[in-house]
């Protein structure tokens, strides 16, 4: 039987994080066009196999999140991806979602669809060598959005997904993600991210989820990105930890970070002064980072799909790890 709460505490080992690498097919392809580079599976499993295949990198992630098609690749070790990232000490994880559609009450608003066969997934994905696994939910804030529908039935389907993924014998992480797109200011984006949280772990004590080995994904409380106002670090941490103090319950296994829209450095500033201000107020749980483009775009800028150029691209990929890796103190 799976031990989740030592499985999920594993992923917050010291100077450690997760890298997100979950892009779906459409995400993926579109995040490669940005760069000039060509569509197509093959590309794709070089673009993973870019970052999976980097030497060092277990010494800053302890975790990679895979889309489910990832699971079935292989780098180009020959070895699948799952089971070369093992072989490193890197544990797999999967996200399980299947992306948003618009709410019927509220169409402007997103609930996170794929419940449906999601037992079944869960139990292949764990077969395959999944260790954790992450569902998304998308919240928007927009004059009177986000809408207490849209947050009420998103916390039903995060309460429901981790749930199965238990009973699976594999870690949840939950992520509500308040996304930073909009004009909000920042104390809105703190009130919302509260307000969010609070939602999600009130109805996962109404469906008994183990909260001692859940993990939950946040987004960070900045200012929205048409706002013109640029936060300071050390404003995002006080806010940020004021929002999760009042909502996240002690016994969570930990608290992971999302970039969302971020530079690299405005996600390793802010990661640093969140670690700094978490100490100084004695948070209760373990953070650390589940970063996706703020770890990969300056790799991606020099790679642009071109073999010759994969080194550089590692030893950038690597020097913003160690960086990201040294705002956890």
């Amino acid at each position: 039987m799976t031990d989740l709460v030592a499985a999920a505490r594993s992923l917050f080992s010291q100077g450690k994080g997760i890298l997100a690498a979950d892009e779906s097919v459409h995400s993926a392809t579109a995040r490669l066009a940005s760069y000039g580079i060509g569509a197509g599976a093959e590309m794709r499993r070089k673009y993973r196999d870019l970052f999976f295949g980097a030497e060092g990198i277990e010494q800053y992630l302890s975790g990679v999140i895979l889309f489910s098609d990832s699971f079935l690749e292989k780098g180009d070790d020959t070895k699948l991806f799952p089971e070369s990232l093992s072989a490193r000490g890197i544990l797999p994880g999967v996200k399980v979602d299947l992306g948003t559609e618009p709410i019927s009450e509220s169409p402007h608003e997103l609930i996170t669809q794929g419940l449906l066969d999601l037992t079944e997934r869960l139990a292949a994905h764990k077969e395959q060598g999944a260790v954790f696994t992450k569902w998304r939910a998308v919240i928007r804030i927009d004059g009177e959005l986000p809408t207490a529908t849209a947050l009420h039935e998103n916390a039903k389907r995060l309460a429901s997904y981790a749930k199965n993924a238990q009973a699976a014998g594999l870690v949840p992480i939950l992520e509500p993600e308040v996304l930073y797109e909009g004009k909000h200011s920042r104390a809105r984006a703190r009130s919302v991210i509260e307000e969010t949280i609070a939602t999600v772990f009130s109805v996962l004590e109404e469906h008994s989820v183990d909260r001692a080995s859940v993990i939950l994904k946040t987004s960070l409380a900045l200012s929205g990105s048409a706002s013109r106002k640029q936060d300071t670090p050390e404003e995002v941490a006080e806010d940020t930890l004021a929002a999760l103090l009042a909502s996240v319950p002690p016994q969570v296994a930990g608290i992971v970070f999302l970039s969302g829209g971020q530079t690299p450095d405005q996600a390793t500033d802010n990661l640093a002064a969140i670690t700094r201000r978490a100490k100084d107020v004695d948070a209760p749980w373990p953070l650390t980072f589940s970063y996706a483009r703020a770890l990969q775009e300056e790799a991606l800028a020099l790679w642009r799909g071109k073999e010759e150029n994969v080194p550089a691209a590692r030893a950038a990929f690597l020097s913003r790890l160690a960086k990201v890796s040294s705002a956890l103190g």
